[in-house]
């Protein structure tokens, strides 16, 4: 690989740590080796002014999977897959590719085409509810959000190639 190939490939990568770096949540708590306590030194004793007996929520009572956030995310997701059908549709029935390897697979028909994007909205829901079922309620609603900027920007894309 030559220096000029090299180059802009190591300032995406410098580019990438430093983005993922400035919103990495745990970041802040990462202390150095001689900054941590001392293991003799006095602990100080702090009295609890309030007993904290309570649970912690659990799934269940934290939300519900089809609640008015999900639902918008996933009628908008699949208003976005249904556009982005209906332009690659277009795009490849007027002679257009698509680039898409996994879609290209589908494309061949309209049937199949649709199978692949309906198949897509199907696939957001259910990975949805994994992440809804194991607790990770932030990539729970990051699925649909992803899929719905990434067939935005294919319908876009293929608005602007026509």
């Amino acid at each position: 690989m030559t220096s000029s190939k090299f180059f802009p490939l190591f300032r995406l990568s410098a580019a990438v740590l430093a983005v993922c770096g400035a919103f990495c949540p745990s970041l802040p708590a990462q202390t150095l080796l001689a900054s941590a306590p001392v293991p003799d030194a006095p602990i100080p004793f702090v009295a609890a002014s309030t007993s904290l007996a309570s649970t912690p929520p659990s799934i269940a009572e934290e939300h519900r999977f089809w609640d008015k956030q999900n639902c918008a995310l996933f009628a908008a997701a699949a208003v976005s897959n249904g556009a982005d059908f209906a332009v690659t549709h277009a795009n490849l029935q007027s002679g257009g590719q698509e680039l898409n390897p996994v879609v290209r697979m589908f494309g061949r028909s309209s049937p199949g085409l649709a199978v692949n994007f309906i198949g897509e909205t199907v696939g957001v829901v259910s990975l949805s509810y994994f992440f809804y079922k194991t607790g990770h309620h932030k990539l729970e609603r990051a699925v649909s959000i992803v899929n719905i900027g990434s067939s935005v920007g294919a319908v876009s894309y293929g608005l602007m190639h026509r």
